[in-house]
């Protein structure tokens, strides 16, 4: 049985996973990467990120949603959309994208283990590939070995007709109408996608609100425009069954006795961590019911020597997130000057339309008893927004009504995930909303509604 023994191993090529293989490879560490051969780039790129955020764009262009506002609801740039013109884009992007990582690992010297790993003691894995085993040793290890869609034992999964959200690419055909179980961020950003296609959705949540974690009037706002689209929400409604009937169409019964009916059912509660596969007993780290590993502030788990990072732990199992602990991981264990993990995050959520937020909300500052004042853009205001033909966004800056401080930004409409930075910037380096007043931002921007909510923020001050 082939061994081989390196400094740090790394479980999953996932955005945690590669970060940290490739920070540990540039200080000279001798660095192992394995994963699944079909899974290198982890679900970010197979299943997660890149090919629902591929997926949208295909929707956006092919259906002529943008343009609507010009030429009329009708307009579309295909008539008859299937679904291998969508996916086609999609395969482009995943193979392309996976030469990068592939090049990325090999350019940096880090090895690369094709199969599937278990622990046999707190340095050494077991590696199952399509040949004989391989022993591998580290002398640090990294999990990150990502999550897969958690499935509930009263929904049948078949890949055909129900399908959860790993799956929902083997889609042979669009239906005309969708079933949708879950409105977290990735029910809803598939939710929106289909809900431009025409297709007639229905979203339904045990919980009576959704996305708490984002400002509550943007969230008005995404549930506005997404009925505009044609979607129901049906929230406070739990599923207690699903089947198909005569007609071999998905029927999903609620437990306020309800029936809702589709052609097809995605189901989209919640993960499940690969972790629970590692064998981790054997080395006594404890996982929660979702194989969650727990972690200090340097991502540490409770064996000093192996670590954590990524979808793993937790909240926010973001990509971006996932690459900065990757780093911070492998500038920890081998004792580098490592910064802290930035307390000013964005998030991007890439429904229709998009949302982007940093900072506090003002249901955090109201609950923390901070005052705030508010400036407000619309994107309707803008010669920008006027030209793309997107009079739906929004842009909100929350700041302190004596120092000015900045302390949220909130965005909805098109390129909320990328206008969002310049918000990110100042909230980062603790600027004002001064700066927004200040500065000159190119014209015609989508950048110039942080001048509009400034000024209209200053007024009320």
């Amino acid at each position: 049985m082939d061994e081989f023994k390196c400094e740090l191993l790394v479980i999953g090529s996932g955005p945690a996973g590669q970060k940290g293989a490739i920070a540990a490879a540039k200080i000279g560490k001798k660095v192992a990467v394995v994963d699944r051969k079909e899974m290198i780039g982890g679900v970010s790129l197979h299943g997660g990120t890149i090919p629902s955020k591929t997926l949208r764009e295909a929707i956006l262009y092919l259906s002529g949603f943008r343009q609507r506002p010009f030429y009329g609801r009708d307009y579309t740039l295909k008539e008859n959309i299937a679904y291998d013109d969508l996916h086609f884009r999609v395969r482009t992007v995943i193979e392309r994208e996976l030469e990068v990582i592939k090049h990325q690992l090999k350019r940096n010297g880090v090895k690369t283990f094709y199969g599937t790993a278990r622990f046999l003691d707190p340095h050494t894995l077991e590696v199952e590939t399509l040949d004989e085993p391989i022993i591998l040793k580290g002398e640090k290890i990294l999990i990150a070995c990502g999550t897969r869609p958690a499935h509930d034992p009263k929904i049948p999964f078949d890949g055909q007709r129900v399908y959860d959200v790993d799956q929902i690419c083997l889609l042979k055909e669009i239906p005309r109408e969708l079933i949708v179980v879950g409105a977290g961020v990735i029910g809803l950003e598939y939710a929106s996608m289909f809900a431009v296609l025409d297709i007639k959705v229905t979203i339904i949540d045990q919980r009576p609100t959704i996305l708490d974690f984002v400002d509550k009037e943007i969230i008005e706002r995404l549930k506005y425009h997404m009925r505009n689209l044609g979607a129901t929400f049906r929230l406070g409604e739990k599923v207690v069954s699903v089947k198909k009937d005569e007609r071999e169409r998905v029927v999903a019964l609620l437990e306020s006795g309800k029936k809702v009916h589709g052609d097809a059912l995605l189901y989209a509660v919640g993960r499940q961590s690969n972790a629970d596969l590692l064998n981790l007993e054997v080395v006594g780290i404890p996982m929660d019911k979702r194989g969650r590993v727990t972690v200090n502030g340097n991502f540490q788990t409770n064996v000093p020597h192996i670590y954590a990072a990524g979808d793993v732990i937790g909240f926010p199992a973001l990509a971006t997130t996932s690459m900065e602990q990757g780093c911070l991981a492998s500038g920890h264990m081998f004792a580098l000057a490592i910064k802290s993990f930035p307390e000013s995050i964005p998030t991007g959520i890439y429904t229709i339309p998009e949302i982007s937020m940093v900072g506090k909300t003002e249901g955090q500052l109201t609950e923390a008893k901070i005052p705030y004042e508010f400036g407000i853009a619309k994107y309707a205001e803008l010669a920008k927004g006027q030209i793309i033909g997107d009079e739906i966004g929004y842009l909100k800056i929350l700041f302190d009504p004596k120092s000015l401080r900045v302390l949220g930004v909130h965005v909805i409409g098109q390129n909320a995930a990328e206008i969002i930075h310049i918000g990110q910037a100042v909230l980062s380096l603790r600027g004002t909303i001064e700066y927004f007043h200040d500065t000159v931002f190119n014209y015609p921007t989508l950048a110039e509604a942080y001048r509009v909510a400034a000024l209209d923020g200053l007024n009320k001050v």
